[in-house]
């Protein structure tokens, strides 16, 4: 059967920079290298004031869809998943295909357009349902549009702050993918958790502590799952492991216990063993804490071997370099990091064709998702066809105060009015409020 999968893939960053290591942390009165070092960040980026979730999707959808010479004919089903809708009804994908409407001939009035929500895991799932909608033979050889896109801002002085970021991801899911073709083996670790809300606020309740606790656990879950259907797990299997990266720091700490789950009873254990001993089993203690207790030990001391520092750095700290510099996207994280580890495979000249991807997949509240990719031949033409370097670039470097003005403007609860800091061009922009108070967008050359 025809395979399914990513056929392209866009990203557009918010026009602004915020750099955690010269201008946060001192206006904080922090140690850089708490951002630098502890999170693993270096910048982060938010929207202009003429930018939201919808003008940075179509943003990046727009630049798609003319890069694979598409019509709004070609696509039968436009999701969006996003932790920054701004309306209980109307999806933001409605709104992303009037934009669309104004800069292609034709419309999209016989796609299907939805929003998809669960925390960060919602691009994922969003895929997921193109994916069944196209094997299904539902889609009538049209394409679908995935675009994850939010605002990831937090209150000002919540600990998450220095974790923010803008931005959105645009993705073609259509048969014989030019990117990557996804498994149809998944696994799943779902439960009810509470570790990360908005419950009818803009910004989001946070335990970290056991968000972290959460994050691992579910991760571990779908990892378990997926081996019950997918097979064997061994690191030499996956060329790179894009994980959900709310901050790289996170994904430094599910690495290892993922590389730890993956490597028992192999022949990886064992040739360690007379490095750092075999990993503790639960039936040679007497209790639990003594068990937990060897396990951090051997954890700890995993993470000190060759063997494993050299497996993160081929395999996991490719997918973090977009990361460290954007911040958190939310439901884009994953797809960031997919792209910034295919990113630097090009950049080496990686013949990487029919290698793997391991992706995992999270959301708080809580799930987690697993699943294997498998990188086509046209896969290097469609990374080197991204302008993400230029995005980066061109942004525009906020002081502290710039910083809380902007943040102020993207405030519901602040009433603001301050001028934009980058002039629009060859891009939809935010065109004030509508009678109904709904969102008014226009492109501007």
């Amino acid at each position: 059967m025809t395979g399914v999968g990513i056929d392209g893939i866009e990203i557009h960053t918010g026009k602004l920079r915020l750099d955690l290591a010269e201008t946060f942390a001192p206006a904080k009165g922090d140690d850089p290298e708490k951002y630098t070092k502890g999170l693993g960040l270096y910048a982060s980026s938010f929207p202009d004031t003429y930018e939201d979730i919808v003008t940075m999707g179509a943003n990046a959808a727009h630049r798609l869809m003319e890069r694979k010479g598409l019509t709004p004919e070609d696509i039968g089903r436009i999701d969006v998943a996003t932790e920054s809708a701004f309306d209980h009804s109307k999806p933001v994908s409605t709104y992303i295909a009037g934009c669309l409407e104004q800069v292609f001939d034709g419309d999209f009035h016989h796609a299907n357009k939805g929003e998809r929500k669960f925390a960060c895991v919602a691009g994922t799932q969003s895929i997921d349902d193109a994916y069944n909608w196209i094997k299904a033979g539902r889609n009538r050889g049209r394409a679908a549009l995935v675009i994850a896109t939010d605002t990831a801002l937090y209150a000002r002085g919540d600990a998450g702050e220095a974790t923010q970021g803008a931005g959105a991801v645009a993705m073609l899911i259509d048969e014989d993918p030019n990117l990557v073709e996804l498994s149809t083996e998944q696994g799943y670790g779902s439960a009810d958790e509470t570790d990360f809300l908005k419950p009818n606020q803009q910004f989001p309740s946070v335990d970290g502590k056991r968000s972290v606790q959460v994050y691992l656990a579910r991760m571990r879950e779908a990892l378990v799952d997926y081996q019950s259907i997918g097979g064997d797990v061994h690191p030499d299997r996956f060329r790179l492991g894009p994980f959900h990266t709310p901050f790289p720091g996170m994904v430094r700490k599910a690495a290892v216990l993922a590389y730890r789950h993956i490597t028992r009873d192999t022949e990886i254990e064992a040739e360690l063993a007379d490095e750092i001993g075999r990993q503790p089993r639960h039936a040679e203690f007497d209790d639990d804490d003594a068990f937990l207790e060897a396990v951090q030990e051997y954890t700890d001391a995993l993470t000190e071997t060759s063997r494993y520092q050299s497996w993160y750095a081929r395999t996991i700290d490719p997918t973090l370099s977009l990361s460290r510099r954007v911040g958190n996207w939310y439901t884009g994280s994953v797809h960031v990091a997919r792209v910034s580890g295919l990113k630097a495979l090009a950049e080496e000249g990686e013949d990487a064709v029919g290698k793997r991807l391991l992706v995992g997949s999270y959301g708080s509240g809580a799930q987690a998702e697993i699943h294997a990719e498998t990188i086509q031949p046209e896969w290097r033409s469609e990374i080197d066809a991204l302008n993400i370097d230029d995005h980066l670039a061109s942004r525009y470097e906020l002081s502290f105060s710039e910083y809380e003005d902007v943040h102020d403007s993207h405030n519901y609860d602040e009433e603001t009015s301050i001028e934009e800091f980058t002039p629009p061009e060859s891009e939809f922009a935010f065109d004030g409020w509508g009678r109904m108070g709904e969102r008014k967008y226009r492109y501007v050359e």
